[in-house]
């Protein structure tokens, strides 16, 4: 275990005797009212009592808020977050006190200093998920071994990119010696360029989860001797150059507050001239520059701007040398959410090499 970085955790709230309980059939409408009024709620009776009254919230808000389009897709769930969050549950001894709940690990493993507290209920259901995945592995099609993800650490749940960049890797032909690999998270993509004969990888993320999280599950292994890990934002600490430079970059731009999870997911306007500027200092003569992106934000928003294809066009550094791209899968029909945008998605591996 890394000690020398802070884990990234719900923050733990100590108990208010002013929250208003609710148990299994009491008034909904007056839970809600209470709820906008933006004052918490405690589950006292059963677990499924919190996913019941989760239920109703999303019945209560689908009656207010319309939820077709991806920018209404984008208000309806920043209302359901900002309502789910004041609804809590009570931990004692790393165990929730209400009954017939989840036995969670994370919850003696991020918090051993705290006996008694409280979380929001979707603040559990991550935890509980997250440890499900911990615990059981996920299955990962370009990989031979499961992942393990540690809590807070975002991976794959698709895998065209993935598919994309392992068939680039098998025709790649130049030097194996050494990989940067930016924005780590489990380790997919490392995994990945090891499995096809690099020697070292280096590895950065900005998320201490994901570099606590890979450092633990690579511990004691042979990974351990060929990946290096890096907390720290883009190149981190690594100044000298190599041969192959991966960016697994947020595939839509920032358009709000991020919270912590947020930022896998969304750019800021700084991101990419960062990241470009640094890949000029750091990548050799003949190296390639590797990106995995996607047309979504050109999709939900026809004024976007394609990062890449900017940086090519005026950034001065850097010339393409390959364009691959693969449609996604369609979403599935028990879902319950527009994804009319999913039909014209593509994923893109992006290689530039220097000009």
């Amino acid at each position: 275990m890394m000690t020398n970085i802070k884990v990234n955790k719900p923050e733990p709230l100590l108990f208010d005797e002013k929250v208003k309980s609710y148990k299994n059939g009491d008034n909904v409408s007056f839970v809600f009212k209470v709820l906008e009024a933006g004052n918490y709620i405690l589950i006292e009776d059963f677990y499924h009592s919190g996913l019941e009254l989760l239920q109703e919230l999303h019945k209560y808000l689908s009656k207010k808020l319309p939820n077709k389009t991806f920018q209404e897709q984008r208000e309806y769930r920043q209302q359901y977050h900002r309502l789910s969050n004041l609804i809590l549950l009570e931990v004692v001894d790393y165990k929730l006190v209400v009954k017939k709940s989840p036995s969670i690990g994370w919850l003696q493993k991020l918090y051993p200093e705290n006996k008694e507290f409280l979380l929001s209920f979707p603040q559990i259901q991550g935890l509980n998920s997250s440890w499900q995945w911990y615990q059981k592995g996920v299955h990962i099609p370009v990989l031979r071994n499961k992942i393990h993800p540690y809590y807070g650490t975002y991976f794959p749940t698709r895998f065209e990119h993935l598919e994309l960049f392992d068939n680039w890797l098998n025709r790649y032909q130049g030097s194996k010696k050494s990989a940067l690999d930016i924005g780590v998270g489990c380790g997919v993509l490392s995994f990945q360029i090891l499995k096809h004969g690099f020697q070292k990888v280096y590895g950065t993320d900005i998320n201490p989860n994901a570099i606590i999280g890979l450092t633990d599950f690579i511990e004691n292994t042979k990974l351990s001797r060929k990946i290096e890990l890096d907390f720290g934002h883009l190149f981190g600490k690594w100044k000298n150059q190599t041969e192959l430079i991966v960016f697994n970059p947020p595939w839509l731009s920032e358009s709000r507050d991020l919270d912590r999870m947020d930022k896998a997911i969304y750019y800021n306007n700084t991101l990419f001239p960062d990241f470009f500027e640094g890949a000029k200092q750091r990548l050799l003569p003949n190296g390639k520059l590797v990106l995995l992106f996607s047309n979504l934000a050109q999709i939900t928003d026809q004024a976007a701007e394609h990062p890449i294809e900017k940086e090519l066009a005026h950034g001065g550094r850097f010339l393409l040398e390959t364009y691959l791209k693969k449609s996604v899968k369609s979403a599935s029909k028990l879902t319950k959410r527009d994804q009319y945008w999913r039909a014209k998605e593509e994923v893109e591996l992006w290689v530039l090499i220097n000009k």
